[in-house]
Formats: C-alpha cells, structure tokens, sequence
C-alpha cells in the first residue's frame, strides 16, 4: 500500500484539514475575543472592571487545562480505530460547545449559574483543541509524499491564523455595522457564537468525504496498533514530549497573548484608545500576515529543513517582542498595522514547520498520541494564561515592558529547544519504517549516532 495518496486524494485531504481547524479555531477565538471585550460585564460584573477582567481571560486559560485530556483521548483511539473519526468527533464536539455559548444567559440574569455555565462550555472546548490538531496534522502529513510535507502540513496550520481572521472579521461586523455600541453587548456578542452551527456542517461533510490515513490504514493491516498508545508513549518517549511542547510553548505564548485576546483589550482600553471595531480589523489584518508566513515557513521548511526555519522565525519574534508594545503604546492606529505586521512576520515563521517537525518526531504507532499530547502541554506553558498574565503584568507595572520580557523569555525557551531536536525532515513515516523511528529524535540520545544532523530532503 503507497504511503501517500493520490493527488486529487491530497487536495482533498488539505482542503478538509484546512475547513476543520479553521472552523475549530474560528470557535476558539470567538471565545478568546468576546473574554477580551464583553464577558468581563457579562458575566463577571461583580468582581469590578480590573478583576472581572483578568477573570474573563483567566476562563480562556482554564480550557487549555483540559486540552491534554483531549489529547489522551483523542490520541489512544487516534492511534488504535483511525485519524478520520477522531477528526469528525472533535469538530462537532467544538462546534457544539461554541453555539450553546450563544444561547447562555448572563450574569444579570441567572446570578452565579451563568459564568458556571460558560465555564463547562470552555472546557469542552479544550477537550475538543486537544484532539484536534494532532489529528489534523496526521491526515495531512500522512497523505503527503516527503518532499512536499512542510507545505502539507501547513494546512492545518493555516487553520489557526484563519480562524483568527474570520473570529475578527466576524466581531468586527458586528461591533462596526450590524450591532454597534450598547447592541453589542445587549444581544450582538452571541451572533458569532451561534455562526459556529453552519461553519461546522460545512466542516463536517468536508471531513467525511477524505480517505483514512494510508499510515494508519497499514498498521491496522499489520495489526501493530498498540494496546494502550499512551503508556507506550511515555515510557519510550517522555523527555521528547516535553521538549516538543517547550518547543510550541514560546509560539503559543506569543499568538494567544498578542493576537488571541489581550491586544484587542489592550488596544481598546483608555490608555491606548483606539475603537474596539478599528483594533478588531487591525487584528484581522494581523492574522492575514500570520497566515501567510506560516504557510511560506512550510515551504521553506522542505527547502531548508525544519530547524533552520524555526531558528529563523523565532529569531524574528525575539526581535519584535519590544517594537510591538513600543508602536502600540504610540495611540497611532497605522503604528498598530505596522506593530501587528513585524510580530505575525515571526509568528507564522515559527508556526509553519510546527505540524511536520512534530510528525517526524514520533513513530508511527504512537504518532497521534505524541503529536497531539505535546500540542497540548505546549499550550498550556505557552498560551494558557498569558492574556491574564499580560494584564496582571500591565495592572502591576503600569507599563508593557514586563509583558514584552515575559515574551522574551517564552521565545528564548522555545528557541533553545528546538535546538535540542534533531532535523529528520524526509524520513520514511510508514509503519515498515518503525525500527528507524523510534531511533532517538534528540541531539544528546546516544540512539541518535547513526542519524545525520542534515534533513534528508529527497526534493
């Protein structure tokens, strides 16, 4: 059986992937959005303006705590009956979770019940992110022949910055045209949550069509699913999933606290006064940048190698992280393109080869599991809690000079990490290449001696 599909299959597999993370992130930071501009009054009012806010962010932060047990799940049944029913289940677990946001009632009305209720609600969000990502990356790394998988895998990664762009887009029309001032906050707010119902009937009809992994399809042939894939895991690869997830964490850090929440609070609060609608569409144009950037960093990684172009976007974040507060803080609006377009320059640099550094990592029995558990811990030490880490650090200091230092940090972690990985771009990603995979992806493993520091790129 061919480890890669046909083309048409392929264009098929990365349109599906592509529909579905964006739907799924179109979900998550409608949430992430509306917790930076609205929930705060809506369902925290009595705690006050300061703390009430750093509750609304700290409530994006609390689903990231359930997104490893997303992971789990996702990745032992992933990993034992296939890629594709995990990918269908996550998507409309999401989406379920994101419409009944819109038919919450608030704090005003139902007293403490009604936060309580947001909160199960953003919890089944996490669990549905964690399964997600990985699975997605799988169906389109596992399709892909070698020499093109950093730009296959860049379609799921797409997903993320273009989820971002239409949660913008979406909340911005709403603020701006269809329901702006007070109507937004009486009944607009909901209208994107409940959007999510159509986004994922698309998303599910498109997932339903794609083939199942043909890497998966051989191992279930071979019957060399393993019993239980996380155990495995652990025991055989449970230093490479931490550096993996400290690898993402610095990105993640960066994406949620810059682009996912607190910018739009940030940007729109008295100290830097621009309109909410005005920072909604600057964010929106941000995220186009970020789109663009991850989707060349894919290609360039079959080019140059994942740890080149990693090196290269995080170095760029590294620089950005001070000019983007600096350009912000100015209350010039074109000073917020220019800051939002440098920081998404590093921001998709180190996103794009993301998707197949991972794949290339694990093996192929406990690939899903590996991918999508180190995803997930990455998001927790990276994004979790930094929109409320930033505004605490804001609410302290008076400043954002510790928030950029705090970015600083995250980047240098991420960036020292991925040093200690070792570049295996091209490897055979079948079953039949078990034994070669399971050769140790770290510099320092003394498994790894026979394994060439070069990517083995066959383009």
């Amino acid at each position: 059986m061919s480890t890669h599909s046909s083309k048409a299959n392929q264009r098929r597999v990365a349109f599906a992937t592509v529909i579905g993370t964006t739907v799924e992130w179109y979900d998550f930071f409608i949430y992430a959005t509306a917790a930076g501009l609205v929930f705060a009054q809506l369902f925290f009012e009595p705690a006050g303006a300061s703390i009430g806010l750093l509750l609304s962010f700290a409530s994006v932060g609390i689903s990231f705590l359930f997104r490893p047990l997303g992971a789990f799940l996702a990745g032992h049944y992933g990993d034992r009956i296939g890629r594709r029913a995990m990918l269908v289940l996550t998507l409309v677990l999401m989406g379920a979770a994101t419409t009944l946001v819109g038919f919450l009632p608030t704090y005003a009305t139902a007293g403490v019940t009604a936060p309580v209720m947001l909160l199960l609600l953003r919890i089944l969000q996490g669990i549905s992110a964690g399964g997600e990502w990985g699975g997605a990356v799988l169906m389109a790394v596992e399709h892909a022949p070698r020499d093109r998988r950093g730009r296959a895998w860049a379609f799921p990664q797409l997903g993320v910055p273009l989820g971002l762009l239409l949660a913008s887009g979406v909340t911005a029309l709403m603020t701006g045209v269809i329901s702006p001032g007070s109507a937004f906050l009486e009944w607009g707010w909901r209208v994107p949550f409940l959007l999510s119902i159509v986004l994922i009937a698309v998303g599910y009809f498109v997932r339903r069509a794609v083939d199942e992994s043909p890497v998966f399809q051989e191992i279930a042939a071979a019957k060399r699913q393993p019993r239980i894939p996380i155990v495995e895991l652990f025991r055989r690869h449970g230093l490479l999933v931490i550096i993996a997830a400290l690898i993402f964490a610095g990105n993640n850090a960066a994406g949620y606290m810059a682009t996912g929440g607190f910018i739009p609070s940030y940007a729109s609060s008295p100290a830097v006064g621009h309109g909410r609608t005005d920072v909604l569409v600057a964010v929106a144009y941000g995220s186009a940048i970020w789109l663009a950037f991850t989707y060349l960093a894919g290609y360039l990684s079959d080019r140059i190698g994942r740890k080149r172009t990693y090196f290269i976007g995080f170095g760029a974040q590294l620089l950005a992280c001070f000019p983007l507060f600096w350009l912000i803080n100015t209350g010039s609006l074109a000073m917020l393109y220019m800051a939002l377009t440098i920081f998404s320059f590093g921001l998709g640099l180190a996103y794009g080869p993301q998707a197949a550094l991972y794949s290339e990592m694990f093996p192929a029995s406990v690939r899903f599991s590996g991918v999508s558990i180190s995803y997930a811990l990455g998001a927790i030490l990276g994004g979790a809690f930094a929109p409320t880490i930033a505004t605490a650090l804001v609410q302290a200091t008076g400043g954002t000079e510790a928030v950029s230092l705090y970015l600083v940090g995250m980047t240098l972690v991420s960036l020292v990490s991925v040093s200690l990985v070792r570049d295996r771009s091209g490897m055979d990603l079948s079953i039949r290449n078990q034994a070669e995979q399971e050769v140790g992806a770290l510099v320092f493993d003394r498994r790894s001696a026979d394994v060439s520091n070069e990517p083995a790129r066959t383009n």
